[in-house]
């Protein structure tokens, strides 16, 4: 009926649906089978492109992008605190984040896919904001002359609101994307999945977590003062 042609070689379509694979693993098995089944001739070849094309590209992209991302974030938290140890302090809250994320996928049955990646990069953020939140409070209560001890009991009562105010509001915003199954929710789904997930950890690492990490990095630094 018609043939196609693709830099002025001839091209056959072959394509594939998948369902309940992740496209990475499926796709790596039918390499695997059709390179030990398909003696190919001279003059010919195979491409695996599409979406598992795309998909490629994208992660290429991200394994990039992540860690440049982590590395601006240092460099902005540096330049508003004027610490290292404040900077990396604040940092922990990623493998808070991640935690919550991997096991929500793993959780859902959902496998690792752009989307999913792209959520993990939005939960950074967000868990980086939980961790401002919390550092700067004790930072400023310090600096009022309260003692190292109660400066990190007060400040993380003061913030308990703030924090969980807004990771409340992102998860609920959230949950219908998390839930959907119609058109469009292999997009959104592990998205809001990842982010959701993510959150719940972070949010309650960086309660439980954080002002200890802080207080034995403040210790370990120094004299304290008075930490009655």
């Amino acid at each position: 009926m018609n043939i196609s042609r693709e830099s002025a070689k001839r091209v056959k379509a072959i394509g594939v649906f998948i369902r309940d694979r992740d496209m990475g693993g499926i796709v790596a098995e039918m390499k695997q089978k059709v390179s030990r089944a398909v003696a190919l001739p001279e003059g010919y070849y195979l491409s695996w492109g599409g979406e598992f094309e795309n998909q490629e590209r994208a992660m290429a992209r991200l394994a990039l992008i992540v860690p440049v991302s982590v590395l601006v974030i240092f460099v902005l938290l540096f330049d508003a605190f004027q610490s290292v140890r404040s900077a990396f302090l604040i940092l922990s809250n990623i493998p808070f984040a991640l935690i919550g994320g991997i096991v929500a996928l793993m959780a859902t049955g959902i496998h690792l896919s752009v989307s999913a990646a792209i959520g993990f990069i939005a939960l950074f953020g967000q868990a980086v904001l939980n961790g401002v939140v919390m550092v700067s409070c004790f930072n400023q209560l310090r600096e009022s002359g309260m003692s190292l001890r109660k400066a990190v009991v007060e400040g993380s009562l003061v913030r308990l609101r703030p924090v969980l105010m807004t990771a409340l509001l992102a998860m609920l915003g959230l949950l219908p994307m998390a839930l959907s199954h119609g058109i469009g929710s292999e997009v959104q789904k592990p998205l809001a999945v990842v982010i959701i997930g993510g959150l719940l950890s972070a949010t309650v690492l960086t309660l439980l977590m954080l002002p200890s990490i802080y207080l034995l990095l403040e210790r370990w630094a120094g004299p304290a003062g008075d930490e009655s």
